[in-house]
């Protein structure tokens, strides 16, 4: 991914090569089902996610989904058709790469939701960095309803809202909205559908007009630390402070504080 072309429609999957300002839009395009994530929509994704990640002119990753819905979870109808333990292995296995993917990649990934979030597509949502809701969007992890509790789902919606908010979710299969997803801490912003890409854009722009080194090592140290113990995540931040702050770009940012100007970045 070099420099800005045209849309190209990669199916299911479209992919709009990033701006002059370095946001890069890619929509799950399968709005007849939902958007639900077959494994031709997974692999397709996933090598965006790679190509992506290695592209340093990216700064910002915006996900939605065509149609009326962000995305409805797996393909039921592709699983079904092959009820064989080593199949779903290999299916949750690769669903649990890409969602990996969204998170180690340097750029901050934004969710742009609307419709229905549910199951996979409720722990993509919960994946994401970042997510914008229109107010409209619901949400819920609704294997339950056919007997599946959605235990993939439950690593995302448990490192995002609370632990029994979680459990309530994925025991009952019920809809949450978009302001009790905003309350719960699932997404970040909430706004009318007409407005969603306006918000989105506002978004991107005060990241973008960050230095990409910054952000990149942030959000690398922020994922990590998580997983820590309290002692091992403040070394690591530490750690990563003291490699930001020696870096020119901070070097500049401080002078440019101290000298009450603009920093040239």
């Amino acid at each position: 991914m070099n420099a800005p072309h045209a849309v190209q429609d990669i199916e299911p999957l479209l992919v709009e090569d990033r701006s002059p300002n370095g946001l890069v839009r890619l929509t799950l395009n399968r709005p007849t089902q939902f958007n639900a994530l077959s494994e031709e929509l997974l692999a397709a994704l996933g090598e965006a996610l790679d190509r992506i990640a290695c592209d340093t002119a990216a700064r910002v990753v915006v996900l939605g989904g065509a149609g009326k819905a962000f995305c409805a979870g797996h393909d039921l109808k592709q699983m079904k058709a092959r009820p064989e333990l080593d199949y779903y292995q290999r299916l949750f296995a690769t669903c649990a790469k890409l969602m990996l993917k969204v998170q180690r990649m340097p750029q901050p990934v934004i969710a742009r939701v609307h419709g229905v979030a549910t199951a996979a597509g409720c722990q993509l949502v919960g994946m994401c960095d970042l997510a914008v809701a229109a107010e409209g969007a619901k949400f819920a992890v609704s294997g339950i309803n056919v007997g599946l509790f959605c235990s993939t789902p439950a690593v995302a919606l448990s490192r995002n809202v609370g632990r029994k908010a979680a459990f309530e979710m994925l025991v009952t299969g019920e809809f949450i909205d978009a302001p009790t997803a905003r309350e719960r801490g699932l997404v970040n912003r909430v706004v009318p559908l007409a407005e969603l890409d306006a918000e989105i854009e506002r978004l991107a722009d005060s990241i973008i007009a960050k230095p990409r080194l910054a952000i990149a090592m942030g959000k690398g140290a922020y994922y990590k630390q998580l997983e820590l113990g309290i002692e091992a995540a403040h070394q690591l931040a530490g750690q990563t402070m003291a490699c930001n702050m020696a870096d020119d770009v901070a070097q500049e940012g401080v002078q440019a504080f101290m000298e009450k100007r603009a920093p040239k970045w």
